[in-house]
């Protein structure tokens, strides 16, 4: 269900065609539609502004035919956040509109859900919140140490206090296989939302020596004294970054029609 917040939000769901892993992504087929069409409509379901910010006319293309809204933006943009920023510079240029804030939608991610949507919104009813994310906690006995899936420490208020890849905290004197039942280790989520006015200056910001190490752009924002709000989400993040995990896709859209 859609809400009627105070605050205009806008997903924005920044899509390359390039990948090293995975070239065209955004267009393979799960199920009968390509995969940005089924991150679109669901995005939709929650947000009444939805756009599409890509660098490819195919992509843009495939969008438009749709009927979605689709932005063309920067081929030279390392980060899906650089694109959001200059996206939503472009809808307030061409439409007028003033989006209050952003929601970063990843766009190989096609089964997400409205709650973990409203979870990022709600963060904001908080006026002192600049960015929010997502973040699950790990089962006990999950496996923690893969460094694919970076993993987050809190402060006390549910802000971000360090994004990384290997599992933090340390847990002394225990083995490695008990860390995730001593201790509440959480997985960061890759779902964004920021104020507008803070994402053009987070993008502003030059890359800093805790990005690099971790190659994580939000370790750049806290570096530079940013808070980032987590909410916490049930839902385990499901991207499609190589050909194997589009073959699983198609098996779990089985179970979501």
């Amino acid at each position: 269900m859609k809400k009627d917040p105070h605050h205009q939000f806008a997903g924005i769901i920044p899509a390359r065609y390039a990948s090293s892993r995975f070239p065209g992504k955004p267009l393979v087929m799960i199920g009968n539609k390509p995969m940005i069409q089924r991150v679109y409509e669901l995005a939709l379901e929650t947000l009444n502004l939805v756009y599409v910010a890509t660098d490819d006319v195919r992509i843009f293309d495939a969008v438009s035919s749709f009927g979605g809204k689709a932005i063309m933006t920067s081929p030279d943009h390392l980060s899906g956040t650089d694109r959001c920023a200059e996206a939503v510079s472009i809808v307030k240029r061409d439409t007028g509109t003033l989006v209050d804030i952003v929601i970063n939608i990843q766009g190989d991610e096609p089964f997400i859900k409205s709650e973990q949507i409203n979870l990022l919104m709600e963060c904001f009813d908080d006026e002192t919140v600049e960015i929010a994310t997502l973040i699950r906690k790990a089962e006990p006995g999950e496996d923690i140490f893969n460094p694919n899936q970076p993993k987050v420490i809190l402060n006390s208020a549910g802000d971000a206090i360090y994004f990384s890849r290997a599992a933090i905290p340390f847990i002394r004197n225990a083995e490695k296989n008990e860390w995730s039942r001593k201790h509440d280790f959480y997985k960061h989520i890759g779902l964004y939302a920021y104020r507008t006015e803070t994402l053009k200056k987070i993008t502003l910001l030059p890359r800093s020596k805790l990005e690099m190490s971790e190659s994580l752009e939000q370790n750049r924002w806290i570096e530079n004294g940013y808070r980032i709000r987590t909410a916490v989400t049930l839902w385990e993040s499901i991207g499609i970054d190589t050909p194997e995990d589009l073959e699983k896709a198609k098996i779990l859209l089985k179970h979501f029609m």
